[in-house]
C-alpha cells in the first residue's frame, strides 16, 4: 500500500518510523557502539548498567529513563564537537544505504515523487536522528530530545520518550500543523500502533506475530519490507 495522493488531489502527510521500518536494525545500539569504538574508555561507565536494568524491570518499566541512563553512562559530559563528529561518521556509515530496507526507500521515494510531505517520527535520540532525516530528505524530524549543559551533554530527557502514546501526541500535533492533509503512517512495532490507529491510513511493516495480530484487530494491514 503506497498511496501517493487522494482522489481530490491533496498530498499525503507520510509519517515514517525509523528503527525496523526504514532500517534493518535498531540504530541507537549501533550509534552507541560506534561512539565506544572511538572512545573505548567510556565503557567504564557501564558498571552502572545492571542497576539501571534492575530498576527498569523491577520498578518503573520506563524506557525513556533507561535510554537516558545508558546515554549518560556512555556519553554524559562529552563535548558537542566530539558527539557531532561521531554522529556524522555514523550517518556516513548508514548512507551507502545497505542499512536501509530497499522496499522502505522505494515507498519513501514514491511519496516524494508524488509531492507528499515526509515526516520522520522516531523514539531514537536527537544526537543523530535529525541527520538521518536530512540525509533522506525528510521535511521534518520528530525524535526524543536530550539535554545539554552548554557544550556538554547532560543526557536528561528534554521531551518524553517518543514511543507509544507519546507518538500519538506527536501525530496530533502534526495534524494541527498540516490541518488540510490526510495522514498515512508506517511503523513496525506494537507500540507504533498507538499513533498509527489515529492516522487516516496506516501500514504495519516487518511486524512480529503479536504486532500483526493487534494490527488486524485495529483494521491496520501488514506487509513485509525487505
Amino acid at each position: 500500500m503506497t498511496p501517493s495522493s487522494k482522489a481530490d488531489g491533496r498530498p499525503w502527510l507520510a509519517v515514517f518510523d525509523l528503527d525496523g521500518t526504514l532500517t534493518w536494525r535498531d540504530t541507537l545500539m549501533q550509534f552507541l557502539a560506534s561512539f565506544l569504538r572511538r572512545r573505548p574508555w567510556r565503557m567504564l561507565g557501564l558498571w552502572r548498567l545492571p542497576f539501571a536494568l534492575i530498576s527498569f524491570v523491577a520498578r518503573n518499566r520506563d524506557r525513556g529513563k533507561l535510554k537516558s541512563d545508558v546515554i549518560r553512562m556512555i556519553m554524559g559530559g562529552e563535548s558537542r564537537a566530539v558527539i557531532d563528529t561521531c554522529a556524522e561518521s555514523f550517518i556516513d556509515s548508514l548512507m551507502p544505504r545497505q542499512r536501509f530496507r530497499p522496499a522502505a526507500l522505494a515507498v519513501l521515494e514514491s511519496h516524494r515523487a508524488a509531492g507528499d510531505h515526509l515526516i520522520l517520527l522516531s523514539a531514537s535520540p536527537d544526537l543523530y536522528v535529525p541527520r538521518i532525516g536530512r540525509s533522506l530528505g525528510f521535511e521534518r524530524t520528530l525524535c526524543t530530545e536530550f539535554q545539554w549543559r552548554g557544550e556538554r551533554l547532560d543526557g536528561a530527557l528534554v521531551t518524553p520518550n517518543r514511543r507509544g502514546a507519546e507518538k500519538a501526541r506527536c501525530l496530533e500535533w502534526l495534524r494541527a500543523q498540516y490541518p488540510a492533509l490526510p495522514i498515512i503512517a508506517y511503523g513496525n512495532s506494537a507500540a507504533d500502533l498507538d499513533h498509527m490507529r489515529h492516522a487516516d491510513k496506516a501500514l504495519l511493516v516487518n511486524g512480529s506475530a503479536a504486532a500483526r495480530g493487534l494490527a488486524a484487530q485495529l483494521g491496520i494491514p501488514s506487509a513485509d519490507w525487505t
